[in-house]
């Protein structure tokens, strides 16, 4: 397994705090104001940010025409799915089980890596896979009475996760030859377009106007334009697209944890045994992939 540069575990540790700390922030944004509008106006105050990182770090814009078919392609399955449908999820779900629905995407990544993208998984990955699965069914354990009632909330969530799990497999073998600050500009401005094309659609009638919107519904709009689309996103299609899929994918196991609990201190969701016990199975789960290998020793040719 390839060993993390210093430059890729910072990038992980950050994107793991940010992304952990906005499954509670997204329900506050959610609780008050049309979801759809919220990730659009997010999205749309991202871009700037995004834009301006181009900029600073001398990225060029171009985007060669050939690369764009590919590129609608990886963000329908990157951006446009995931958002629409976790966005709607999270709605019905406390934030801490929707992170652990939503981080179902790297066992989804896995297999399908394995099964249609020829990826080698050793007797670790797989035991990986087994530890990050047992740690979702853990963490549902408790809400399964819940969820039995909010069946749509789940099947959103779980096809967000299904999509992103594929789209993070087209990523990591795109022949997009630009920088992936731009491919994460261009797939952004598309994820803008779709999303105010569906809020106009579904929920104009709903809309709330920027002098109604409070104040936690205003911090989650700027965390998520700032952190998520104007950091988040671009770091993780960096890590997607410079670790081994298994890596990228599993090695962020963390997130749904740390959604799990920031929710229970913000937002006063309930822990049980189930939670603490799936921490445990997530560090094995990370553990398996990040550790290094061993490598055996090179003997001596006999002469």
């Amino acid at each position: 397994m390839q060993k993390l540069s210093a430059k890729q575990l910072w990038l992980l540790v950050i994107l793991t705090v940010v992304w952990g700390l906005n499954w509670p922030v997204m329900k506050l944004g959610v609780t008050g104001m049309p979801p759809l509008q919220f990730r659009t106006l997010s999205m749309w105050l991202g871009l700037p940010v995004l834009a301006l990182a181009l900029v600073w770090l001398k990225v060029p814009f171009a985007m060669p025409r050939k690369h764009w078919p590919e590129l609608l392609l990886l963000t329908a399955t990157n951006m446009f799915i995931w958002h629409v449908c976790i966005i709607l999820a999270i709605q019905s779900l406390s934030s801490g089980r929707a992170a652990i629905l939503g981080y179902t995407m790297p066992i989804f990544s896995a297999i399908l890596g394995a099964l249609f993208f020829a990826s080698v998984m050793t007797k670790r990955n797989w035991l990986g896979v087994a530890a990050a699965a047992l740690g979702v069914a853990l963490l549902l354990w408790h809400e399964m009475t819940g969820l039995s009632g909010k069946p749509l909330g789940v099947a959103l969530a779980l096809t967000a996760a299904a999509t992103w799990a594929l789209g993070t497999q087209l990523l990591r073998r795109t022949k997009i030859d630009t920088p992936t600050l731009a491919i994460s500009f261009w797939m952004t401005v598309l994820a803008c377009v779709v999303m105010t094309v569906l809020t106009v659609t579904f929920e104009r009638d709903a809309w709330v106007m920027p002098s109604q919107i409070s104040g936690n519904s205003w911090f989650a709009i700027v965390y998520n334009a700032v952190l998520v689309f104007g950091f988040a996103h671009a770091a993780w299609f960096f890590l997607a697209r410079t670790l081994p899929p298994v890596a990228s994918t599993l090695s962020v196991m963390m997130i749904p944890i740390l959604g799990v609990f920031a929710g229970a201190y913000w937002l006063g969701e309930v822990l049980h045994w189930q939670d603490w016990a799936a921490v445990a199975l997530m560090v094995v789960a990370i553990a398996s992939v990040l550790a290094p290998t061993k490598t055996p020793p090179i003997r001596p040719i006999e002469k």
